[in-house]
């Protein structure tokens, strides 16, 4: 029998010890506050603990487009603190998502908090248009939170193709599938299949596009993650 990997071992052990931050944290602030854990060794099914509604989020649920662009980066990912989103559902959302690092500086996971700021914001622009500040605040862009990989997968890749694969030149095609390398598209298992059926186009051509493009910039996939079958447990 395989002796463990002390290194898989201090990760678990991280882990076992953030779940009840995670229900300590989400208890201080109360219903509209979310925290999320996430084990990015499974990307399809990252979440490994959660309390709190914001974003419907349940265990072994998917990481979710801001996950995925952080597992992208690998080790050189930052924490991302005090961004503002919006569920598909039209709730404005303020997050902070802090990596988990183990002892030789590997990322390996993150610690997510989402605090529900709808009603905040809409008491906001109440007082802005009261004082005569003007219109409300620009658009907040929207993020894709759920339990389904392939939904944001699907949501990266609309977000990206703003017209048929057909009527993009060969620039614009490798431009495609470096962008959605770069935010951590090819770390999910089968999202290479899954993109290619959305496009067209075969899957030894979808490896073809993403290998062009990586040898044609510098990814923040490339050399992170291994797009062949069965590269994440």
């Amino acid at each position: 029998m395989t002796a463990e990997d002390p290194r898989e071992a201090e990760r678990d052990a991280i882990l076992r010890a953030l779940v009840p931050v995670v229900d300590g944290i989400a208890a201080t602030f109360g219903p509209v506050c979310e925290v999320v854990l996430h084990d990015y060794r499974r990307p399809e099914t990252s979440v490994v603990a959660v309390a709190g509604t914001v974003t419907g989020r349940t265990v072994g649920g998917a990481m979710s487009e801001i996950g995925m662009r952080v597992l992208a980066r690998g080790d050189d990912a930052d924490d991302e603190l005090n961004y503002v989103t919006r569920t598909g559902a039209g709730r404005l959302v303020k997050s902070s998502t802090m990596v988990l690092r183990d002892s030789t500086g590997a990322v390996f996971g993150a610690l997510c908090v989402n605090v529900d700021v709808t009603e905040v914001g809409r008491v906001q622009d109440l007082l802005a248009a009261l004082a005569g500040g003007g219109a409300p605040s620009a658009e907040t862009p929207v993020t894709t939170f759920g339990d389904d990989i392939d939904s944001v997968v699907d949501a990266l890749l609309d977000a990206h193709l703003d017209q048929t694969w057909g009527g993009l030149d060969r620039a614009r095609r490798l431009a495609l599938f470096r962008g959605l390398d770069e935010r951590g598209v090819f770390a999910v298992r089968r999202a290479i299949e899954q993109v290619a059926a959305r496009l067209g186009i075969s899957r030894a051509s979808a490896y073809s596009y993403l290998s062009q493009a990586r040898a044609a910039g510098t990814p923040g996939t490339a050399g992170h993650h291994d797009t062949s079958e069965g590269a994440h447990p």
